[in-house]
């Protein structure tokens, strides 16, 4: 069974910085690396949006409220993949959810706040 968990959440100032780690088992290296990674936030009160995803041939995507602030990356042998984000603004706050093709777990609070 594949299960895929973000973890590294937390509360931080406007401006901050935080790295989330998407970690999946279940599943093979080899599979991980083929499999499309993805993160979502989830804005209280708002659908769950595609905010950063690192498709098979390598090439980040990011939403226009991420892209030069986040930083989608991922190590296969270690079946983990990570999101920096970095100038965080309040309306980051929200659940962050990862995927790994088509399984998606438990997500991550981050609150942006001073």
């Amino acid at each position: 069974q594949v299960q895929v968990v973000a973890s590294g959440g937390g509360l931080v100032q406007p401006g901050g910085s935080l790295r989330l780690t998407c970690t999946a088992s279940g599943i093979d290296s080899i599979m991980f690396s083929i499999n499309s990674l993805h993160w979502y936030h989830q804005a209280p009160g708002k659908q769950r949006e595609l905010v950063a995803a690192l498709i098979r041939d390598g090439n980040p995507q990011y939403s226009d409220s991420v892209k030069g602030r986040f930083t989608i990356s991922k190590d296969s042998a270690k079946k983990m993949g990570y999101l920096q984000m970095n100038n965080l603004k309040p309306d980051d706050t929200g659940v962050y959810y990862c995927a790994s093709g088509l399984h998606q777990g438990q997500g991550t609070q981050v609150t942006v706040s001073s």
